[in-house]
């Protein structure tokens, strides 16, 4: 009798703890009772204005909201984590280049999801910046010359290259260089190139560090308003995790609203990530931050791809953007 009380107190005891593990959720990387298939995401970010969301996210504590825990990790180049997404050990890259990702889907490298979008062009959110004393001071004085750009072949050639046409520049006469955006400055200083095509905020820091001007404002007609950037997965992953996507989603459009409404907020957040102080963070031009996940508008930078001959079959966005099932 004695043996069967202890046994009976000792089930007990394991079932109180079994219990009592299963309501805090465990320890593992499970989600618990919130639903989520994983509470734990590892999100890839580029110092650039493009990636404020995340960062406003993690400081307004809207993933905790979501019951997410969520690791950023700083990278220079979207590009340098495209394998580290292939391969699992990256869940989403913020501030990711359509150009790169939708070309890597193409080929087969990933099979590519878009959580939700993050930027689109605006005026001088992009732009070509010369040393002061420079002789480009338009478009057409771009041939012949080296101009700097992040990525060859990518958003930002892209994007320029429809600004030259559109001002009757054979875009076949600029040469662009790969430099990344950290050291482009120092580049152009250096007479390394002619021309930096720079972004926010890079283009603000190097107009105030070496009185850089804008030779072409990299945001106008005809790509004005384009989506450049977003925070893309992988289709393995949302299937894998739907309800853990749809909550990332969720916490990103919130701060996507929250940038989109009010600047300071971004220019809080700006010095927490990049090398950019305060007071350059006050009059950087920002990007128009996009609050949904729009087929048509994610349409433009697919037309602009074909044209440019940077993708051979229009992808069918549908099977790329994510939707929640509920």
């Amino acid at each position: 009798m004695r043996q069967s009380r202890r046994l009976f107190a000792l089930l007990s005891a394991l079932a109180l703890v079994a219990s009592l593990t299963a309501a805090c959720g465990g320890s593992d990387d499970s989600g618990g009772g919130n639903g989520l298939e994983k509470k734990t995401v590892t999100v890839a970010a580029l110092p650039l204005v493009d990636s404020a969301a995340v960062y406003i996210a993690q400081k307004e504590k809207l993933f905790q909201k979501e019951g997410l825990t969520v690791k950023i990790k700083p990278i220079a180049q979207s590009t340098l984590a495209l394998p580290a997404l292939s391969k699992g050990e990256v869940d989403v890259i913020s501030g990711a280049n359509y150009v790169s990702f939708l070309q890597a889907n193409e080929k087969g490298a990933l099979k590519l999801s878009i959580l939700a979008e993050g930027t689109t062009m605006t005026s001088h959110m992009m732009d070509v910046l010369v040393m002061p004393k420079s002789s480009i001071k338009a478009p057409k004085d771009l041939e012949g010359k080296k101009v700097a750009v992040n990525i060859l072949n990518n958003i930002q050639s892209l994007t320029l290259d429809a600004i030259l046409k559109a001002n009757n520049v054979d875009p076949s006469k600029v040469k662009y260089v790969q430099v990344p955006f950290p050291q482009m400055a120092t580049a152009l200083e250096k007479g390394q190139v002619d021309a930096i095509h720079t972004v926010e905020p890079f283009s603000s820091d190097t107009e105030k560090k070496l009185g850089a001007r804008v030779a072409v404002d990299g945001g106008t007609e005809p790509i004005t308003d384009t989506p450049i950037s977003g925070y893309v997965s992988t289709q393995d992953f949302v299937k894998k995790n739907p309800k853990t996507a749809a909550a990332f989603q969720r916490a990103i459009i919130a701060a996507q609203k929250i940038a989109a409404g009010d600047r300071k907020r971004v220019e809080e957040v700006l010095p927490s990530y990049s090398k950019i102080d305060a007071q350059v963070a006050k009059v950087i031009t920002m990007p128009g931050y996009s609050t949904s996940l729009n087929a048509t508008r994610m349409q433009r930078i697919v037309d602009l791809m074909s044209t440019e001959k940077l993708l051979q079959q229009k992808p069918d966005m549908k099977t790329i953007l994510f939707q929640p099932t509920s």
